[in-house]
């Protein structure tokens, strides 16, 4: 697995270049290499090694597999957090009407979203749910915890300290709301466009 670069170059509204390069290049590019780490260590034991001590309590085993979904979801969750940013703000497409017609109004939705942003202590989630075929929104204390399987996520926002300290020190309200200016509708609807389909 290799970082994927940023799928943005213009600067943001609100969310500083020196956020967005220790965000992307250092943290997320750690949570790669991490991945990388813990998926050779796996691959031994998966080809015959010694499994012999796994247990609930504690085991290589068990701690290699806690890490597993802790760093993949810390890669996947930063890589669809960045997807969506670099673009106005100004909300469009068939995204923009299913909210609307599950939320009421794009306003309704955003207040709701960012007072789940509020919320939780990482991660809020708008995904499409292809078994309800609804849009939810999740939240997440961590990487590996408050994800429905089976569900795509669509709009991602990263409410850790470390997406908007630099920027905003603690009022995680003032980037939220930078974050909201920022979203690319169209990279938003083409992720809703294709968990439609699937």
């Amino acid at each position: 697995m290799e970082s994927k670069p940023l799928p943005f170059s213009a600067p943001l509204e609100g969310i500083s270049e020196k956020t967005i390069s220790i965000h992307h290049d250092k943290l997320y590019a750690g949570y790669v290499a991490k991945a990388n780490e813990i998926r050779t260590k796996l691959e031994s034991l998966e080809h015959g090694g010694d499994v012999s001590s796994a247990n609930q309590s504690y085991s290589e085993l068990r701690a290699l597999k806690d890490g597993e979904t802790f760093a993949l979801n810390g890669v996947y969750l930063h890589e669809a957090y960045f997807d969506v940013l670099g673009g106005d703000g100004k909300p469009s497409g068939a995204l923009a009407d299913a909210i609307a017609s599950t939320f009421g109004s794009i306003e309704n939705f955003i207040a709701y979203m960012s007072a789940c942003g509020m919320a939780a202590r990482g991660w809020v989630v708008l995904a499409y749910d292809p078994q309800a075929a609804a849009l939810r929104v999740y939240t997440g204390d961590a990487h590996n915890q408050g994800g429905v399987w089976g569900t795509f996520p669509i709009i991602v926002l990263d409410v850790y300290e470390h997406a908007y300290f630099i920027d905003t020190g603690s009022d995680r309200k003032a980037y939220i709301a930078e974050f909201w200016k920022n979203l690319n509708w169209d990279a938003a609807n083409a992720k809703y466009e294709s968990a439609h389909r699937s």
